[in-house]
């Protein structure tokens, strides 16, 4: 059965401070309640420490933003696979369409990321999505298998160890939403393509989230779709009140 994930990208947001009273928050809100999915919350590398034991114990997984390609070296200003691994964190999001956009991160690249967290233990969840463009163009789907390529190198042994999330770039921080039909054809589609890659039983297995102004009111809809396993949260994820009721969507 596919796992069920709820996870958190706080992305540049909360200071060190904030960070370990958000997930102080967080931690209380789930204390004592039978949640059916994974709760995870992916920090600012400047958190990911501190939240990670803050949350000891506790349901939450803790997860960074982002990882090196490189394993160690002369490259300043970048946080390794293992360090982010030494912190007890066990997600990295890679290829999120900002690191994408701003950072110009391509598959090579992502490649290199992929093969770091993976021989450091981290569990990937990589993002694919198209923007408005891409999407009104109907070019969408050869846009996600282009992505979803970088993936596709892995032998399905890595690949079983992934998390894939479908983010439409054009719902990210916008206020717009794919609608459930939308978005429930773009993760079949990707399933589907997994199945094409590996077989049925591997794209079965793969938890595919989605993202895109994701929030309590709309999580319902969306997760009772039959290829949406969970969400990548953005901005819904920066207060407990607003994570949990996504949290709880999952009955």
């Amino acid at each position: 059965m596919r796992k069920k994930i709820v996870a958190g990208n706080w992305k540049m947001n909360t200071t060190l401070q904030e960070g370990i009273a958000l997930a102080k928050d967080l931690k209380a809100a789930l204390a004592g309640k039978t949640v059916k999915c994974d709760v995870v919350v992916c920090t600012p590398f400047i958190s990911v420490a501190s939240v990670a034991k803050e949350v000891e114990g506790s349901i939450i997984g803790v997860g960074a933003e982002d990882c090196s390609a490189q394993e160690k070296g002369a490259y300043t200003g970048e946080v390794a696979a293992n360090m982010i691994a030494s912190t007890g964190a066990k997600y990295v999001i890679l290829g999120h369409s900002e690191r994408r956009q701003y950072h110009g991160e391509n598959n090579a690249l992502l490649i290199q990321k992929l093969q770091q967290a993976l021989a450091n233990g981290l569990t990937p969840i990589f993002c694919v999505g198209e923007v408005k463009e891409e999407r009104e163009s109907n070019t969408f789907k050869s846009v996600i298998e282009g992505q979803m390529a970088a993936l596709y190198t892995l032998s399905a042994a890595d690949f079983a160890k992934c998390v894939v999330a479908y983010e439409p770039v054009w719902a990210i921080g916008t206020g717009l939403t794919a609608t459930s039909e939308q978005a429930q054809e773009v993760h079949a589609f990707i399933r589907k393509s997994i199945a094409d890659h590996y077989d049925a039983k591997v794209a079965e297995e793969t938890s595919i989230l989605y993202g895109g102004s994701c929030k309590g009111s709309n999580a319902p809809e969306l997760f009772a779709q039959p290829d949406i396993d969970g969400g990548l949260i953005g901005g819904a994820a920066l207060k407990a009140d607003t994570f949990m009721p996504i949290i709880e969507a999952w009955k």
